[in-house]
């Protein structure tokens, strides 16, 4: 199996055509042409993740958020990415994201949290023109729920510890929007969507001043986006037979809470 047969499975799912502009999704390190016998799945690519690869004789490192955000001016052994590169490179490692282009394909990440919830009749929430991708879902949950059955159900279904909250908390919830990571700037998308509720995270102070009826809950930025994961593996499972996808131990929320 080599890394470019992993990479075209990804890329048939969630095509390099559907990531943002800014975004760097696709290969950072690596071959393409590398034999691959284990692939290593985790959110971010951390120089822990990296040690585990090696240790668990894992060729290939899979992430969401990409390894190389914006140009490097030296890649050195003073700062983290650095010697993260240079220990891919030592290892004949292939380090490959797919990041926002997960994000904007139907079943991705936003559409994992609605299948979390069990939404019905879900639908893009902020569409591109002239495509089928977009940021974002919207759609209905089966039947009505107060505040604290969407805290309990949020908190099991996501591993959510902490739940940030703005609006009427007394109100039934029937409509729900979503967006995994960052999607503050969905919340209008929300509103005109006839959501309830919006649900995702990063969401700055001001937003939570709320004026309007739909209300936010900010799970956060891991925890929405975390089961991406679960798709890739079984994505990769079942296109390729006697193949060892792990997910890293070391995938952990660089957030931790007290």
């Amino acid at each position: 199996m080599k890394a470019c047969d992993i990479i075209s499975a990804l890329e048939e799912f969630a095509p390099l055509s559907a990531k943002e502009e800014w975004d760097n999704t696709g290969l950072s390190v690596g071959d393409p042409s590398r034999e691959i016998s284990a692939v290593m799945l985790s959110l971010d690519c951390t120089e822990a993740v990296i040690d585990e690869a090696i240790s668990r004789g894992a060729e290939m490192v899979v992430t969401h958020h990409p390894l190389i955000f914006s140009p490097l001016k030296q890649i050195s052994t003073e700062e983290a990415i650095g010697r993260m590169i240079l220990k891919a490179a030592k290892n004949d490692m292939v380090i490959y994201s797919a990041h926002t282009n997960m994000d904007k394909v139907s079943g991705g990440v936003s559409g994992i949290m609605a299948q979390k919830l069990m939404l019905r009749d879900v639908q893009i929430l902020s569409a591109e023109a002239d495509t089928t991708y977009g940021l974002g879902v919207v759609g209905n949950l089966p039947s009505p729920l107060d505040f604290e059955e969407i805290v309990a159900v949020l908190k099991t279904k996501f591993g959510a510890k902490v739940l940030k909250y703005s609006g009427n908390y007394k109100s039934k919830v029937s409509r729900i929007a979503l967006c995994g990571g960052s999607g503050s700037s969905l919340i209008p998308y929300a509103e005109k969507a006839g959501a309830d509720l919006f649900i995702t995270g990063d969401i700055s102070y001001h937003h939570f001043i709320r004026d309007g009826k739909t209300a936010i809950i900010d799970i956060g930025h891991f925890e929405s986006e975390s089961g991406i994961l679960d798709l890739i593996k079984t994505l990769l499972t079942k296109k390729f037979t006697n193949f060892a996808v792990l997910i890293a131990e070391n995938n952990i929320n660089p957030i931790q809470y007290y």
